[in-house]
């Protein structure tokens, strides 16, 4: 219905790009959206003929209550429509602005300026051909070092560090960064989650437990609204990710 009243009419006109913020309604089926996402671009881009012109679009922001187990899930699963959404990078000129550290217990983040301003670095580099990082850091794989686990990223601009939230108003203190990384949990073979300690080790992150001998997968801000901290240089925050496959 929506497509047919308020898309199919604009297709015969020239389109730039589209940027995109939508998936809290499909957080219910969060594995089709896998699907359903990636379907949406290309068909939109196969109707209008003009190649794959840019689309731009917004993760999740963190919603709900302050998440205080190390992997909060449930019915609606917005960690996996998170990664669902991160799985759509795969189509060409894409981008996706992350906005896990903007996000409150309301549904809609009061701050939408720090939500343009991501998209428009996307704009900026892929369309104006301008020398700016666009993205946090991506998780990119892993290794087990000695009961630790190291985490590799790409889209790191000038390095991983412990960053803290914009304001969410213009005229707010801004937040000092805390000492430590936050929202790392890791798990061994028995799948059991436990908040994990984590560092920054160069151009990748080092995380372990004593409560986990044997590792096998971390997760990073994997809740509805987990506590993360962990950004480029630029300011721009890393994307939620999991290690592990067990959710399939």
């Amino acid at each position: 219905m929506l497509y047919n009243s308020m898309i199919a009419p604009l297709i015969p006109y020239a389109i730039a790009g589209v940027i995109w913020y939508q998936g809290e309604a499909n957080a219910g089926k969060a594995v089709l959206y896998r699907t359903l996402f990636p379907r949406l671009i290309s068909d939109w881009r196969e109707k209008w003929g003009q190649g794959d012109f840019p689309f731009f679009f917004v993760q999740l922001a963190n919603y709900e209550k302050r998440a205080t187990v190390p992997t909060g899930i449930g019915a609606w699963n917005w960690p996996l429509l998170r990664e669902a959404q991160t799985m759509t990078l795969k189509l060409p000129n894409t981008g996706m602005a992350v906005t896990i550290d903007i996000g409150e217990e309301d549904i809609h983040p009061k701050n939408k300026m720090e939500v343009g301003r991501r998209l428009a670095l996307w704009a900026e580099k892929k369309v104006l051909g301008k020398d700016v990082v666009c993205s946090g850091p991506l998780y990119s794989g892993m290794k087990i070092e000695d009961g630790k686990v190291r985490l590799s990223f790409t889209e790191i601009g000038g390095g991983l560090v412990i960053g803290a939230a914009p304001a969410i108003w213009a005229d707010a203190l801004l937040a000092q960064p805390l000492p430590d990384l936050k929202g790392f949990a890791i798990a061994g073979e028995d799948q059991a989650w436990v908040w994990a300690d984590a560092k920054i080790d160069g151009n990748s992150i080092v995380a372990w437990s004593d409560k986990v001998a044997k590792p096998v997968a971390v997760r990073y801000a994997w809740a509805f609204n987990p506590e993360c901290n962990l950004y480029n240089r630029e300011g721009l925050p890393a994307s939620p990710f999991r290690t592990d496959d067990w959710i399939k």
